[in-house]
């Protein structure tokens, strides 16, 4: 029993076997089942496929080649463009699409793919498949060409200059300006500077902008290329120049008045002899903070990049310092202030510009009321001299995203005519981003700001910095009011600073007489003083919303809430910029 038991067992895996690889054998060679792949499609196909489409049978070559991940490159190519021939767009796209997953470094399906997203409008989707073929093939002058001209419907020259200087275009016949301007041809000729029949860059472009910005005379201006027969481009500019009652009338009378509600008038005068000199100025006869100042700015040797300025400023201010020295106390001082100065500006290509310039003051500090004796050197009267310089930089430029990144840096040293001499010194620096993030219009806007200073040496009183909203002020926190019943001195002061400043506007209104925008902000702030006089015990943050009133395309009109988020006090702020 035992032995047969044995051959009963061996016997039975010896059958198990044998119907194992009798099924195995089976599925190998069922043609169903047959794991061998289709060749690719033969290439000597090709002048077959080639000659119906080009005699224009496209049904004929679709026929010819169905559908399948196997066809080579030029056949699956050849299928897609018949099938677009008969406009069955979505066959045609999804063509398209296969020959992409085959073969990922042609760069013809994804040109092919971003010409069907433009006849749909999809123009994101579209710049999307030229990005990844110029990815492939960066000097693909199709490409390129294709890439530009739907940046330039897009209102996007900068983008559009990019893409098109690679495909060696757009080569300029000729500049018109629109309206014609009362400023000197020349002077305007120059700023433009490009010979005709060349091709105008992307950077001359950037130059010739920061140029005309230069000149304060074009607060909107618009660049506009229109082809010709002869495949070149004439240049048209579109600019309203600034005149000393604007477009109208009324349009002086708003710009000369903006300041009402600040007990302020701003007389101007521009494009004085057609030079473009400019004469700006101040009138305030508010009791707590009078000033007057007056400038005038204009082009060295009709040279648009070389621009000089020389100015004066008097005036009489009340500080309240009640809030911002230590020890707490009621303290305040006034100050009286005259200033004379003079300074060149040098725009060395649209990257890229410096200042630099000399100023003299005389100061006096009167009615002291509370001030510790040691905090004395701060208020230090006399004469003093202070010579500055700057730089202005372009740091990154996406022009596809609309989005900039921008620096300055500044410093400046300053000799009180003591004896022996009192020097003392600042600098600053800053980066400012500003992104649009729509691709046309400015509906949405974004801007980010950095900013960083510090001091050296006896720095007088009014050179200290401040963290607050103040019209005279610059480096904001827009829930930190810089005035307490009308005199200075309620923000925070001090030696050496850090700022962060974002916000965000939507555009709520557009009308012939005004614009509106709107959007939330956040400010963010320390400001120390070694002395312990000044500074703030901690970090500050604010936040709130503005609203901001473009009237008449010439002056804005600020009004905003913002909250003290350590305090939890609200404060009001309204200002106007030109």
């Amino acid at each position: 029993m035992g032995p047969r038991a044995c051959l009963d067992s061996s016997g039975g895996a010896a059958d198990g076997q044998l119907i194992f690889h009798l099924l195995l054998g089976l599925l190998l060679f069922q043609p169903g089942n047959s794991i061998s792949q289709e060749p690719p499609t033969p290439k000597d196909r090709l002048p077959e496929i080639k000659q119906l489409f080009e005699a224009g049978r496209w049904n004929d070559v679709v026929q010819a080649l169905p559908e399948s991940p196997y066809l080579e490159a030029d056949l699956q190519f050849y299928r897609g463009l018949a099938l677009a021939r008969m406009e069955r767009w979505e066959e045609a796209e999804k063509t398209f699409e296969a020959g992409v997953l085959s073969y990922p470094r042609d760069a013809r399906f994804l040109e092919e793919l971003a010409g069907i997203a433009y006849r749909e409008k999809q123009f994101a989707r579209a710049k999307r498949y030229l990005r990844r073929s110029l990815a492939i093939n960066p000097n693909d002058e199709y490409s390129n060409n294709f890439l530009a001209s739907i940046y330039f419907l897009q209102d996007n020259l900068e983008a559009a200059l990019k893409y098109w200087n690679l495909a060696g275009k757009p080569k300029l016949s000729d500049l018109a300006i629109e309206p014609l301007p009362k400023l000197n041809p020349l002077l305007l000729d120059r700023a433009f500077s490009f010979p005709r029949g060349s091709i105008w860059s992307r950077d001359k472009f950037l130059a010739t902008e920061a140029l005309i910005k230069s000149l304060d005379l074009f607060p909107g201006m618009r660049f506009d290329l229109e082809a010709q027969t002869d495949g070149t481009f004439d240049l048209q500019f579109h600019g309203n120049e600034r005149s000393t009652w604007g477009a109208t009338k009324w349009d002086g009378l708003f710009s000369l008045l903006r300041g009402l509600p600040y007990q302020s008038v701003y007389p101007e005068f521009y494009d004085l002899d057609r030079k473009g000199l400019n004469w700006r100025s101040l009138i305030r006869w508010d009791d707590q903070k009078r000033r007057v100042s007056t400038e005038i700015a204009a082009p060295m040797g009709e040279n648009p990049a070389m621009r000089y300025r020389v100015y004066l400023q008097a005036l009489n201010e009340n500080w309240n310092l009640s809030n911002t020295i230590s020890p707490g106390a009621l303290a305040g001082v006034n100050l009286e202030k005259v200033i004379a100065g003079a300074g060149i500006q040098y725009v060395a290509s649209g990257r890229w510009q410096w200042d630099a310039g000399t100023e003299y003051s005389y100061r006096r500090f009167r009615s002291p009321l509370g001030i510790p004796a040691g905090a004395a050197p701060f208020f230090k009267n006399g004469s003093a001299i202070v010579v500055r310089s700057g730089i202005h930089r372009s740091l990154i430029r996406f022009p596809e995203h609309r989005f900039t990144l921008d620096s300055s840096a500044t410093g400046e040293i300053g000799d009180f005519f003591d004896e022996p001499p009192d020097k003392y010194g600042r600098i600053q620096g800053s980066l400012q981003a500003h992104w649009f993030p729509e691709s046309r219009g400015d509906d949405l806007e974004t801007r980010l700001s950095l900013h960083a200073g510090r001091t050296f040496g006896n720095v007088p009183f009014d050179e200290l910095f401040m963290l607050g909203f103040d019209r005279d002020n610059d480096l904001w926190m827009r829930g930190h009011p810089g005035l307490r019943n009308g005199e200075k001195g309620n923000a925070p002061l001090g030696r050496s600073y850090v700022l962060m400043n974002a916000e965000t506007d939507k555009s709520l209104y557009r009308g012939a007489f005004f614009t509106l925008k709107a959007g939330p902000f956040v400010d963010n702030g320390d400001i120390y003083d070694p002395s312990g006089y000044f500074g703030s015990s901690r970090w500050l943050w604010d936040a709130g919303i503005q609203a901001k009133f473009r009237v008449l395309g010439n002056f804005e009109l600020i009004l905003g809430y913002g909250k003290n988020l350590r305090s939890g006090q609200n404060s009001f702020f309204t200002t106007v910029f030109r």
